[in-house]
């Protein structure tokens, strides 16, 4: 009789954890756009059962999370494989943001960066002309950044034996880069960057940027994606094309810090609360990287006098973990 207990309380709570577990999101690579008191979420996979392309989840609080409100489907899809838009696999990496009254996001498909827009934060995102940002090469992890003086730069992954980080003046009339302003960031130099728990060519991935008080603030993932130690660093320059000054307290995001395994590749935002966030993807768990699920981190920024500079780290006691609204 007390082993048919304790098998009874073990399956209970084996049943509530499966429960919770299919609770969590799946987004890897995530971007939050923020705008009208709403957070919406978007990502690499993300609910299971849509077609190929990007679907969206909304929420007020980053925890509980759902479609947008009046969807009439489970999976709300903002970018749609095949309609009128680049690619037919690899739907990676996306980014949304907005030009006056236009939606933009930019995304990977076919290892290609690939621009779309809408007059609707929700999409649908389509291309007047169906084709890729720069088909000369492959590359990937678009991320824009709009500097102080109007210009736009188009940060993204090349492939030379590994992956790594450029940047180029982007043309949003054309949606093209300018060729003769492509610079590479930088190689791959810390130990961080290259651990042995899981080998590959070196890869500096993931990007995002912002600018505070006249400087440059590179934040980007390292290792390959598989790798335990997947983690979030940040680099810092005068330039948006740099020289690019990798800072000593990378990574900022890392198993040893958060607690999970492959915490990286994620984008920052601004809660509605006025602090900042990083949302990122960790692995499913110890044993397996996929599907990876997504978390999001309170981000401390302090500003150190001697330096001139932010330093940045996390709040690891506060890590979220959203979840479907029920």
């Amino acid at each position: 009789m007390k082993s048919l207990i304790i098998y009874s309380i073990i399956l209970f709570c084996a049943m509530n954890l499966t429960a919770q577990e299919k609770q969590e999101l799946f987004f890897a690579d995530p971007t939050i756009y923020v705008e009208n008191g709403t957070y919406y979420l978007t990502g690499t996979g993300g609910q299971r059962g849509g077609p190929s392309g990007f679907s969206v989840l909304e929420s007020t609080d980053l925890k509980t999370w759902a479609p947008p409100a009046g969807a009439n489907e489970s999976v709300y899809m903002i970018l749609t494989k095949g309609d009128h838009t680049y690619g037919d696999r690899g739907f990676w990496a996306p980014q949304i943001f907005k030009v006056d009254h236009t939606y933009y996001f930019t995304h990977t498909a076919n290892e290609q960066t690939v621009l779309t827009e809408s007059n609707s934060l929700l999409g649908p995102y389509r291309q007047k002309e169906v084709a890729p940002i720069d088909g000369s090469e492959k590359n990937i992890d678009s991320f824009v950044f709009k500097d102080d003086d109007g210009k736009y730069y188009l940060y993204h992954v090349r492939f030379n034996d590994g992956n790594y980080l450029w940047v180029a003046e982007f043309d949003m009339g054309k949606g093209k880069i300018k060729p003769e302003t492509l610079t590479k960031c930088f190689d791959q130099t810390e130990p961080w960057e290259a651990t042995p728990n899981y080998k590959s060519a070196p890869i500096m991935e993931g990007p995002t940027v912002i600018k505070l008080k006249d400087k440059y603030y590179l934040f980007y993932s390292a290792n390959h994606f598989m790798n335990i130690d997947y983690s979030v660093g940040y680099a810092v320059a005068d330039s948006p094309y740099g020289p690019w000054v990798k800072q000593k307290d990378s990574p900022i995001i890392h198993r040893s810090i958060v607690g999970e395994n492959g915490s990286g590749h994620g984008d920052l935002f601004t809660g509605l609360d006025g602090q900042l966030y990083y949302v990122y993807h960790i692995h499913y768990d110890q044993e397996k990287v996929s599907p990876r699920k997504t978390r999001i981190v309170p981000v401390i920024k302090e500003w150190n006098p001697e330096t001139g500079l932010y330093k940045f780290s996390v709040n690891k006691n506060k890590v979220i973990v959203p979840v479907m609204s029920e």
